[in-house]
């Protein structure tokens, strides 16, 4: 029996209320305005925006207003303003009404912190419009306040309908979630929101400081590479937050504009080397580690590439490449843990968590899911619970590194202890007669063999470190050069033995009077001898010569029964630091200046 008019009539009915019911939200959405209350102190504006996507960008003010009185808007799509990454302008229109006489001073804030160019238009019911920009473009100071997501004060007269224009291009994710606040409210805002990011990010510097320790004891290069991670991965964040343009280079929009591929870069490039560091790849799983060393190439390169190619085109590639990268990381910690590797079980646990965390970012860039607490903070929320993790595992693996050492040494000491014992006792031995062999062969090479003070070479090589920190602490050296006179006539009238013997008492008289000064003594040849006095001109060198000098006369030689009295000829010369004199040149003026002491007669002090 075919239907009745009346039934199809209420099926229609019924339908029609049914598509009204659905698209009344949207209709009210496009045409109510957004009402601030006596009470509102903050009021988001998502619910009664539209918008109008400007794929050239090229629209002016006058022409998106009459695309508005064409009804070209429309609202926004499950009230989320959050659309990826798009070419284009993206026009936003909100009318807000306040009825609240108490607060006629209102702040926008956009919250998201890397849209490129923000222009807010504010048009009155008198016909005047307010023009405000901002955005990372703009140096930071020029924001209303300083604070990290773009902010604009906006009037709104009691009892007015207000017409907000917001323009948006960016080649950044297109995220314009629009709020009003009062200036009590978004002071307990930034408040809360500063509270937060302040305990993520004490968590961050808690960790780095105590692995960094661990790292600087243990100098375990997983450890290294974690302190990387953590700092890394804590830019990519505090970039992302807007704190970077905030507080590390407000004046600077070139890296406001580069510094979220370059700092996503250097975080997977941590990431990677941790894991592989840490897994021990390299000889677990070789192909594996092969891989992971071709990422690491991939991001190294994409960072340099990105300080050159636009935002829009280095940003999503990074971005999109975070997540096969962290997912590659679980596939090879899978892997690992399947070897029965048992700390990375609790580094696979830290992983989802980051896992997760960086999958909702990832998702929400791309305008995949809405802009909520969970969606905007949960990297922040997984990434610390994976440090927090990954710390646990880095103790984890060196407690079970530590263990599996003890129980090698413990096993090794049980089958060969006595073994170990009698080739260690051998061993120790034969080092230290090879110890005493090189002690005594390097002090041999040294001295001379007849009077025990260094000899030539050994003065030379010692002379040049002296002469090397006298020029860099700029204070004086001088050389004493010291001829024993008419020694031949000792020789000829007692014999070489008597000789050596007179040679041997005049070094002592040397070693004795020089060494409260200091000094450099050597035995330069036959006998001649030689002094460096660091720390001293040539004034003070030379009263340091005559105080040898009759020194010398004061003490005479003896050779059994014999008393021979010895005197000597000496030559002082001060090394001039500016010059940059050599030894041979230093030595040759003093050497002049031991002829010149010759020369006038002998047993006497000259300088030159």
């Amino acid at each position: 029996m075919p239907p009745s008019r009346n039934s199809r009539f209420a099926r229609h009915g019924l339908a029609g209320w049914f598509l009204l019911l659905v698209l009344a939200p949207l209709l009210v959405a496009a045409e109510t305005p957004a009402r601030i209350t006596r009470d509102t102190t903050y009021l988001p504006l998502a619910p009664q925006t539209t918008y109008l996507h400007d794929t050239g960008g090229a629209a002016t003010l006058d022409q998106t207003h009459r695309l508005l009185d064409d009804g070209r808007f429309d609202p926004l799509p499950n009230g989320d303003a959050s659309f990826g990454f798009q070419t284009g302008a993206f026009w936003f229109h909100v009318r807000v009404t306040n009825e609240n006489p108490r607060e006629q001073r209102w702040l926008l804030v956009q919250q998201y912190a890397l849209s490129d160019r923000i222009d807010v238009y504010a048009r009155y019911p008198d016909g005047r419009t307010v023009h405000h920009a901002g955005g990372d473009a703009f140096p930071f100071e020029q924001r209303s306040i300083r604070y990290r997501h773009p902010n604009f004060w906006l009037d709104l007269p009691t009892g007015e309908e207000v017409d907000l224009l917001v323009r948006v291009q960016s080649q950044s994710s297109m995220q314009v979630p629009l709020f009003l606040y009062t200036p009590a409210a978004f002071a307990e805002l930034s408040r809360d929101g500063q509270l937060g990011i302040g305990i993520y990010y004490g968590i961050l510097l808690a960790l780095f400081f105590y692995n960094l320790v661990l790292w600087l004891v243990l100098r375990d290069g997983s450890y290294f590479w974690y302190l990387f991670h953590i700092s890394a991965f804590g830019l990519v964040l505090f970039t992302l937050n807007g704190l970077g343009f905030e507080y590390l280079w407000p004046h600077s929009t070139w890296l406001a504009d580069k510094s979220v591929p370059l700092s996503v870069c250097l975080a997977q490039i941590g990431m990677q080397q941790f894991s592989r560091t840490f897994l021990d790849l390299n000889t677990r799983w070789r192909l594996g580690d092969r891989i992971s060393k071709g990422i690491i190439a991939f991001f190294v390169l994409l960072g340099i590439a990105a300080t050159q190619l636009p935002y829009h085109v280095a940003t999503p590639i990074a971005s999109a490449a975070v997540f096969p990268s962290i997912v590659w990381i679980a596939v090879i910690t899978l892997m690992v843990v399947r070897t029965g590797y048992r700390p990375a079980k609790v580094f696979l646990l830290a992983w989802a968590m980051f896992l997760l965390g960086t999958g909702i970012f990832v998702a929400l860039a791309f305008g995949l899911l809405p802009k909520t607490f969970i969606t905007e903070y949960g990297v922040q929320i997984g990434s610390a619970l994976e440090m927090l993790l990954l710390s646990v595992a880095l103790g984890y693996r060196y407690a079970a590194l530590r263990n599996e050492n003890e129980r090698i040494v413990r096993d090794a000491k049980n089958s060969l202890e006595a073994q170990v014992i009698e080739r260690t006792g051998e061993l120790r031995q034969a080092m230290s007669e090879l110890e005493s062999a090189h002690h005594r062969l390097r002090e041999s090479s040294r001295l001379d063999g007849l009077t025990d003070l260094y000899n030539r070479t050994h003065f030379r090589e010692a002379f040049e470190h002296l002469l090397s920190q006298s020029r860099n602490s700029q204070r004086p050296i001088s050389l004493l050069m010291i001829d024993l006179d008419h020694f031949k006539r000792i020789n000829d009238t007692y014999g070489h033995l008597v000789g050596d013997d007179c040679l041997r008492c005049t070094s002592n008289t040397l070693a004795e009077t020089l060494r409260p000064h200091g000094a450099l003594l050597a035995r330069f040849g036959g006998e001649e001898f030689i002094a460096a006095l660091p720390g001293m001109g040539l004034g003070e060198a030379s009263v340091v010569a005559e105080e040898l000098r009759h020194a010398l006369r004061a003490q005479p030689c003896r050779s059994g029964d014999l008393e021979i009295a010895v005197s000597a000829s000496i030559g002082v010369h001060c090394v001039d630091l500016e010059a940059r004199d050599s030894l041979e040149s230093a030595l040759q003026v003093a050497d002049q200046a031991l002829y010149a002491a010759k020369a006038e007669g002998r047993d006497c002090v000259r300088t030159l």
